[in-house]
């Protein structure tokens, strides 16, 4: 709060119930008197003229001081004076409204009584507008001399041009969607507003004459206007907010500026659009205007604001501050009674006041505190009942994750070892004889009184569940509730994942938040191979094999795999084959003289649940008998050529996407036109035949109807496509890792590399975000010199022409692992042993492109 207020020197209430905004004031010797008056409309249709002559300073509004009160049928959107009537280059009245401009003479006639000169309006010319109104400029458009032109900014983005009592032309400003403020500026004769796309735009006045009239557009080829042209911006500056107002300020002959009063920001540009300077506001502003300072070079700047504050600036140094009784919405500066300098003001409901700034501060006082005495023992009591309720708030807001004997809800799942006797699938795609599905037992148990409590359950597409949401009643403290569920593969492809996701979102009242804080208890579970695959005959042959070494001798199938083989057959001791119920088969096989296991597969991605199934259960196996040294280890080559198939599978279907919606669009668009072509004949009073306009209107469907079909199951083959573009990611990732003996943290420095995104989007791809997060790996940790550690990634993301350069990245970033190079979050790479690794040449790129 200021310590000044603006010191009151006139001031009124207008009407009851009045709305009032920016363009309603208006401050000028409207009846050509010498003396400003000042004019008020407003929303109700009301038009005043006032001429304040207080008895001394803070007087109310006497009766005297309303020079003319008329009420007009509609509202008035603004009001503005000048030189508007032929003929003569005498002030007047410009009144805009909704549907029409009116323009007024004010006259004084004396009076022959003591109730003094009569003042009244006469209607000079007026103007019924076609398009609904917005606001309005005025000025010498064009350089005419002793006159101003009128233009008015439609809803719909049309500027109207009236030369005085003729309608001119009308234009269409582009790329129009909601009108903002505008105003003209002499010196480079050109209209400037700041369109919904938050920049400033400049249109010069002769570009607008002679660009395509707007309201011909339609019969351009009958009127033959062959030389019309588009309608282009002179200049433009991207501001990044939405402006409030704009005003164009010129108070010597050599150098006018454009102010506009932004929602956070104050901008001063010059002619040309460039900014003069600009200041950042701490507060939220409502209105202002630039007058002239008495310091040369430098333009002040009266800014209210809402917090009821006039702030002065010159240039951008704060001068001066002082407290309003209202929120201004507009402001001017006038000359009254001999007094310059009187600052105008007006606040939406109707609160007009006339002031100067002074420097008499405020003379309220603080009351003085009474005084008592200190009791200790209720001073005591009082902190011990403030600290318990600061424990219990530290206790009930507490962020840290509570462990699991102390949390007030636990969420448990467990999971049926056997599959479902009666399968529980649902709407499911899969083309196999039987879809079985498993039962999960998800249990709640409360400690604490728990409100709304809402669980989902949640597996990775192509798998489902017969119930995703479940809505409780709020649980007592010590009990529980129990749900089941079954999982089961609806689409007719193998996930990634054979694992879930357990979320309870709940409320616990406290003393100080009743309504309850809100929780969240979560829980994961796995599910088991049987639900995607059951036992075939092994195939001797395939395309794609990996061999995991171990360091402990080979387990017998009939051991690890119980639940894939017959204990009645001895052959599945050591092969097992393994049908998927989308169709492809995989084998598992070990070595009888050595350490090693073999998958194999058809399909690269159907390698990866095996080979973790296999991994999981060899480990389990070992923890059991307590040893503590197994270790599973890869010497084969890494299997790039096959996985680099499938990301050119997964781009080729994103680029298909992209041609599908543009093609989408052009037949949408050709379909509009068309429906529009025929609305045009249908509305014709003597209809022209159709020209075959309903065959090409029914083409045009069917062609939209298949886009929009081929779009759809386009999705669906991308979402597939990264289904398997995961699966095989995860087992490069395996691979890698086993490779390389990677620990923990740089196993998972290498899934945040490769798997950064839980699902591919239009605007974030697989492609892109995988290729920087290589490049930055390669550029950092796993860099050769500081050459590389010096150059730049690029900002932003963006979807590339081709795979070559991600491919060339991942053959880098393994030819670096193998010489050495270990993942960190460092950029000082860590000099390593080197490995090697069969089947990558030492030939390999060395430099990776500019991102």
């Amino acid at each position: 709060m200021s310590l000044f207020k603006a010191r009151d020197w006139w001031s009124t209430m207008l009407g009851e119930k009045e709305e009032f905004d920016q363009g309603c004031l208006c401050v000028a010797d409207v009846d050509n008197s010498g003396r400003d008056k000042i004019i008020v409309g407003s929303y109700m249709g009301y038009l005043r003229i006032f001429n304040p002559h207080p008895v001394k300073p803070g007087d109310g509004g006497q009766p005297e001081d309303l020079l003319l009160e008329v009420q007009l049928r509609e509202p008035i959107l603004q009001v503005e004076v000048g030189k508007f009537v032929s003929g003569t280059e005498g002030l007047h009245l410009a009144v805009l409204h909704c549907r029409k401009l009116c323009v007024y003479a004010v006259s004084e006639t004396l009076g022959n009584v003591e109730h003094g000169n009569q003042y009244q309006i006469k209607l000079m010319y007026e103007h019924n507008l076609q398009r609904t109104a917005c606001n309005m400029t005025y000025g010498p458009f064009g350089g005419v001399k002793g006159r101003d032109l009128i233009c008015i900014q439609s809803m719909d983005g049309m500027l109207m041009l009236f030369e005085q009592e003729s309608y001119a032309f009308g234009r269409f400003l582009p790329g129009f969607l909601l009108p903002g403020p505008l105003t003209y500026s002499s010196r480079t004769d050109s209209f400037i507003t700041v369109s919904s796309c938050r920049q400033v735009e400049s249109y010069k006045y002769q570009v607008l004459a002679f660009a395509t009239d707007a309201d011909e557009r339609q019969e351009i080829d009958q009127a033959k206007l062959g030389s019309g042209k588009r309608l282009v911006v002179d200049w433009v500056l991207n501001l990044g907010e939405q402006a409030l107002d704009i005003c164009v300020a010129s108070f010597n002959q050599t150098i006018s500026s454009v102010f506009v009063l932004g929602e956070r920001n104050f901008f001063c540009l010059k002619d040309n659009g460039q900014i003069r300077f600009m200041k950042k506001l701490d507060y939220s502003p409502s209105c202002f205007i630039p007058y002239c300072s008495v310091k040369e070079g430098t333009i002040n700047t009266l800014i209210g604001n809402h917090s009821k504050m006039l702030n002065v600036y010159q240039d951008v140094t704060l001068k001066w501050a002082a407290q309003l009784p209202h929120i201004p919405v507009s402001v001017k500066v006038a000359n009254l009674q001999d007094l310059k300098g009187v600052i105008v003001t007006l606040s939406d409901t109707g609160h007009l006041q006339c002031s100067y700034l002074g420097t008499d501060p405020s003379l309220f006082q603080a009351p003085r505190v009474e005084s008592r005495e200190l009791n200790q023992e209720e001073f005591d009591a009082e902190m011990k009942e403030l600290q318990k309720i600061i424990k219990e708030a530290t206790k009930t807001q507490d962020i840290v994750p509570k462990s699991e004997k102390t949390r007030d809800v636990i969420v448990t799942a467990e999971v049926s070892p056997d599959l479902d006797v009666e399968s529980q699938a649902i709407d499911s795609e899969v083309k196999a004889e039987a879809v079985p599905s498993v039962t999960v037992k998800i249990t709640i148990q409360s400690r604490v009184t728990a409100k709304k409590p809402n669980l989902e359950v949640c597996v990775q597409a192509p798998l489902a569940v017969t119930c995703e949401q479940f809505v409780f009643d709020d649980l007592e403290p010590d009990s529980s509730e129990t749900v089941v569920v079954s999982v089961f593969l609806k689409r007719n492809f193998s996930p990634s994942e054979l694992e879930g996701n357990c979320v309870l979102s709940y409320s616990t009242p406290t003393e100080l938040f009743p309504e309850g804080i809100l929780k969240a208890a979560q829980c994961t579970f796995s599910l088991p191979l049987r639900l995607i695959c059951f036992p075939a005959q092994p195939s001797k042959a395939a395309n794609h094999k990996i061999t995991i070494d171990t360091n402990k001798p080979p387990i017998s199938f009939l051991t690890i795999f119980p639940d894939f083989v017959d204990p009645s057959e001895d052959d599945q001791a050591n092969v097992l084959g393994f049908q998927f119920l989308s169709g492809s088969k995989a084998t598992l096989l070990a070595s009888k003289t050595s350490q090693r296991y073999r998958i194999q597969s058809d399909q690269l991605e159907d390698l990866w649940l095996i080979t973790k199934e296999l991994r999981l259960r060899l480990e389990e196996r070992f923890k059991k008998q307590n040893c503590k040294d197994f270790a599973c280890t890869f010497s084969g080559s890494i299997p790039l050529q096959e996985y680099f198939e499938l990301i050119d599978r997964h781009f080729e279907l994103r680029l298909n996407e992209e041609k599908l919606q543009e093609l989408l669009s052009q037949r949408a668009a050709q379909f509009r036109a068309i429906e529009r072509r025929l609305l045009t004949r249908f509305k014709d009073k003597t209809p022209a035949p159709l020209q075959h306009l309903d065959t090409l209107l029914e083409g045009t469907f069917r062609e939209v109807i298949a886009l929009a079909d081929a779009a759809v199951e386009n999705q669906a083959n991308i979402f597939q496509a990264f289904t398997k573009l995961k699966s095989a990611t995860h087992l490069v990732i395996m691979l890698i890792s086993l490779w390389q003996k990677l620990s923990t943290d740089q196993v998972a420095i290498l899934e945040a590399t490769f798997l950064p995104l839980a699902e591919d989007t239009k605007e974030m791809g697989w492609e892109e975000t995988v290729d920087a997060a290589i490049s930055y790996l390669l550029r950092t940790c796993l860099s050769k010199s500081s050459k590389e550690q010096a150059l730049s990634l690029s900002s932003q993301l963006c979807m590339p022409k081709d795979t070559s350069r991600l491919k060339k990245n991942i053959t880098l970033f393994c030819d670096r692992l193998a010489k050495g190079g270990r993942l960190s979050l460092c950029t000082d790479s860590a000099t390593q042993q080197a490995a090697v690794m069969p089947g990558l040449s030492g030939e390999s790129a060395e430099e990776t492109e500019e991102p």
